[in-house]
C-alpha cells in the first residue's frame, strides 16, 4: 500500500527534533545559526518549534509577540529545513492561570491545582478554549503561506483528568446524550445495587476516593468521557488549522499504552498518528525483551492511525533523566532505535531534544547537541550516521506494513478489567497478556496489526482477541460474521463476561460469542505466585498460571486437556468449525512458549507463511511495501551477534544480492528490498 507523504511536496523520510530556540533569545546570534549548521551535518531535515513557546508568544494577555518565531522560520526556509510547528496550549502562562483560575485543574479529590509543571488545564474552561483559539487562529493565519510550515504538531502528550464544577456539568451533558433518561441511566449501570440510585444527572460526582468509588459502570464512563473531552479538545485546536491552512497535516503526540485516552478514538481525528519513543534500553540481554515491547508500541500507534505510515515523534539520542536508571545507548543502539520505527510504518525519526538547555528539569535529558555544543560528540556521530541511513531509504517512504494477522487490544475493555473484582483484582494483567501474544507472533517472524474492537476484521486471515473481557457493541457480530466466511478467531478465558456497560450477560460466558466457539465457560480459578497446572499438546508439557477456566464444549473439538487438580480432565484448548470458519478457545494463561507453538501450527495451518523462519530470540522482523517494492527490516536487539537465514530474492541497501546464513552483529539492524515474486 503507497500513501503520500505526511508532508505535502517533501518526499523523504523526516529526521528532527524537538527545538527551543526561545531558550537561546539573549545568544541567538551566536547559537541559531550554529543550529542550523548542525542539523544539516546530523542530516535533519525537520525541526519541531513552538511547543511549550505560549509565555513567549504571548507575554501578556491579547499582546502577541511572534518576532522570534518569524526568525526561526525565517531560518529553517533558508536551509532547506520544515518546521513542525506546535500549538502551544501544553503549558498555559502564568498570567492565565493567575486572572484565570477556572482554567487549573481539580483533582479526583476535588483540590484545585497551583499554577506550574504542564499538562494541568481544565479542556472543559470556556477561557482557555477561548485563548487556545485565538493563538492557534493567530498562529495560521501567519504563516498559512510559510515555505517552512511542514506540519502542525497539536499541543504535547495529552493527559490527566480534572473534576471541577465545569467538567461535572459536561460529564452531565455527555452522559444525557449518551442515556437520554435517569431512568435508563439507572437500570444500565444496575444502580438499585446498594440504592444507588440517582434522581436526576446532575446528582451524579465522577469517581472520588472521599465520594463514589465502587460503582464500576460509574468508572467506566468517566473515563470514556475524559477520553472524548481529549478528541473534543483536540477538534476545538486544529478548527483554525484546517480553516486557514487546510493542507497542512494535524497530528497529537500519543504515549504508547498510555491508559488514560481511547487512542483507537482519538487516532480518527488525527490526520497522521504520531508518538513519544521512550524504551528503557539497558545495553544488555534484556534488551532483547525492550526491543520486542517498542515494537508493539510501534505496531500499536500505527494501528490507531489507521495502518497508515505514522510519525515517531519523539525518541532520546542518549540517556534520558527520568527513568530509574538513566543508561548511555550503546553503540549502535541509537540506529536500532531509529530504524526499528520505520520498519514498523514510521516515516519519521524525531528526538527530543535538538539541543540540551542550561537549565530547567530536563537540561540533562539526552540531545542531539550536548552541552558542548559541537559536532564532536559520539551521540552527535551517530544521530548524523541515522540521518545518512534515512537518505539511501527514502524509497520506503509512504509504503506500509501488509499483515493479513490481527491482534486485538482495546482501550475501554482495559478500563473495564482494570477496575474489575474477581481473580488478580487490579491487576488482570491485560495489556502484559497482548503483549506475550505479539511476542509470540513476532518471534515466529510475521507482521502484525493492532486493533480494537472497532475496527473492521475484513483482509485479516487470523485475528486473535486475547481476554476480550468487555464486549463492545456490535463486536460479538463482527467475529460471527469474520469466523463465518471463512477467517480464524482466537479467542482466550475471561472473554465476553460483560456489556458496554460492565453489565454480566445473562445465560453464561462467553456471552454472545457462546456459539462461535461451540462452548460453555462456566467458571474460572485463580492461582497464586504458588500454584500451577499443566497440560500436554503435541507431545510437549506446558504450564498453566494465574487463571484456568472450566469450560463445558457444546460442539467444539477438545484439543487439550488439565492435567492436574479437580478439573482434570477439562478442556484447556479447543476447536470449533463455525460456517467457513474456525474459532479457537485457549482457556487458560499460558506461558509463551505454547503460544508460540500454538501459532507456529494454527499460522501454517492458515497458509501464512513467516517473513523468515528461525529467527533467533530477540530479533525482530516486519516488512513494508508501496510503489518502490517491498522492503525487509531485520533487528538484531541482543548484546551479541546472531545468525539467520534470509529468503531467496532480497537485495541488500546497495543492491546486492543476498542470501541464505546471514550474521547479524549486536544491536544490527539489516534492510533488505524484495525482488518481485520473492
Amino acid at each position: 500500500m503507497q500513501y503520500p507523504p505526511i508532508m505535502k511536496g517533501f518526499p523523504e523520510l523526516l529526521h528532527g527534533g524537538d527545538y527551543n530556540p526561545e531558550q537561546w533569545l539573549r545568544w541567538k546570534d551566536e547559537i541559531w545559526p550554529k543550529d542550523m549548521e548542525l542539523a544539516k551535518a546530523a542530516g535533519i531535515n525537520t525541526l519541531s518549534v513552538g511547543i511549550f513557546s505560549w509565555a513567549v508568544l504571548e507575554p501578556r494577555e491579547g499582546e502577541y509577540d511572534f518576532s522570534f518565531l518569524d526568525e526561526v522560520m525565517d531560518l529553517l526556509a533558508k536551509n532547506g529545513r520544515k518546521a513542525v510547528l506546535a500549538t502551544p496550549s501544553g503549558a498555559k502562562p502564568q498570567w492565565m492561570a493567575e486572572k484565570y483560575p477556572e482554567v487549573l485543574r481539580v483533582d479526583a479529590e476535588r483540590r484545585r491545582a497551583l499554577y506550574g509543571t504542564r499538562h494541568n488545564h481544565c479542556l472543559s474552561s470556556p477561557v482557555y478554549r477561548e485563548k487556545v483559539r485565538a493563538i492557534n487562529t493567530a498562529l495560521a493565519e501567519r504563516y498559512k503561506d510559510h515555505p517552512a510550515l511542514g506540519l502542525w504538531h497539536v499541543s504535547n502528550e495529552y493527559g490527566g483528568e480534572c473534576h471541577c464544577p465545569l467538567c461535572q456539568a459536561r460529564f452531565h451533558e455527555w452522559l444525557k446524550e449518551k442515556y437520554g433518561t435517569i431512568e435508563r441511566l439507572n437500570e444500565s449501570w444496575w444502580n438499585s445495587f446498594w440504592s444507588h440510585l440517582y434522581p436526576s444527572f446532575e446528582a451524579i460526582e465522577s469517581p472520588s476516593p472521599i465520594g463514589e468509588c465502587d460503582n464500576p459502570a460509574l468508572t467506566l464512563n468517566w473515563r470514556r468521557f475524559t477520553s472524548h473531552q481529549f478528541r473534543d479538545f483536540y477538534e476545538w485546536e486544529i478548527a483554525p488549522l484546517k480553516a486557514i491552512t487546510p493542507d497542512v497535516p494535524c497530528t497529537a503526540n500519543l504515549m504508547a499504552a498510555y491508559p488514560g485516552i481511547d487512542y483507537f478514538d482519538l487516532g480518527r481525528a488525527l490526520d497522521v498518528s504520531s508518538w513519544d519513543n521512550y524504551p528503557q534500553w539497558t545495553g544488555d540481554s534484556r534488551d532483547a525483551r525492550v526491543l520486542m515491547d517498542a515494537a508493539f508500541n510501534h505496531d500499536l500507534m500505527r494501528g490507531v492511525g489507521g495502518q497508515k505510515p505514522f510519525m515517531m515523534m519523539e525518541s532520546s539520542p542518549s540517556a534520558v533523566n527520568w527513568q530509574p536508571v538513566n543508561r548511555l545507548r550503546q553503540p549502535g543502539v541509537l540506529m536500532l532505535q531509529g530504524l526499528q520505527a520505520i520498519a514498523h510504518g514510521s516515516d519519521s525519526v524525531q528526538y527530543f531534544q535538538f539541543r540540551k538547555g542550561r537549565g530547567g528539569a530536563e537540561k540533562f535529558h539526552g540531545a542531539v547537541v550536548d552541552h558542548v555544543g559541537t559536532r564532536e560528540t559520539r551521540v552527535f556521530r551517530e544521530v548524523a550516521e541515522v540521518g545518512q541511513r534515512l537518505r539511501q531509504l527514502k524509497a520506503v517512504t509512504g509504503s506500509a506494513p501488509e499483515s493479513r494477522i490481527a491482534l486485538i487490544y482495546d482501550w475501554e475493555n482495559r478500563w473495564a478489567l482494570d477496575q474489575a473484582a474477581f481473580g488478580h483484582k487490579n491487576h488482570q494483567k491485560y495489556e502484559e497478556t497482548v503483549r506475550a501474544h505479539y511476542r509470540a507472533l513476532k518471534g515466529l517472524g510475521h507482521d502484525v496489526d493492532l486493533i480494537d474492537q472497532t475496527c473492521g476484521l475484513e483482509g485479516y486471515t487470523a485475528v486473535i482477541g486475547p481476554m476480550t473481557y468487555l464486549l463492545r457493541p456490535g463486536f460479538a457480530e463482527h467475529v460471527q460474521h469474520f469466523v463465518a466466511e471463512g477467517g480464524v478467531y482466537v479467542g482466550t478465558y475471561i472473554s465476553g463476561w460483560v456489556d458496554e456497560d460492565d453489565k454480566a450477560f445473562p445465560g453464561g460466558w462467553p456471552g454472545p460469542l457462546k456459539e462461535v466457539f461451540g462452548l460453555w465457560d462456566e467458571e474460572t480459578d485463580t492461582l497464586d505466585e504458588t500454584q500451577h497446572n499443566h497440560f500436554g499438546w503435541k507431545g510437549r508439557t506446558y504450564q498453566v498460571d494465574d487463571y484456568a477456566a472450566l469450560v463445558h464444549t457444546r460442539g467444539a473439538e477438545v484439543l487439550a486437556l488439565y492435567d492436574e487438580n479437580f478439573y482434570r480432565g477439562y478442556p484447556v484448548l479447543t476447536r470449533n468449525v463455525y460456517g467457513k470458519g474456525k474459532a479457537y478457545y485457549i482457556a487458560a494463561r499460558t506461558g509463551e512458549d505454547f503460544l508460540r507453538d500454538f501459532y507456529a501450527d494454527l499460522l501454517s495451518r492458515c497458509g501464512l507463511d513467516p517473513l523468515v523462519k528461525g529467527l533467533p530470540e530477540g530479533v525482530d522482523c516486519a516488512s513494508r511495501a508501496g510503489d518502490a517494492g517491498r522492503f525487509l527490516f531485520l533487528m538484531n536487539g541482543n548484546p551479541h551477534a546472531v545468525t539467520v537465514c534470509l529468503p531467496g530474492g532480497v537485495r541488500a541497501e546497495d543492491g546486492e544480492a543476498v542470501c541464505g546464513l546471514t550474521e547479524l552483529r549486536p544491536w544490527e539492524v539489516l534492510a533488505l528490498r524484495l525482488n518481485e515474486g520473492a
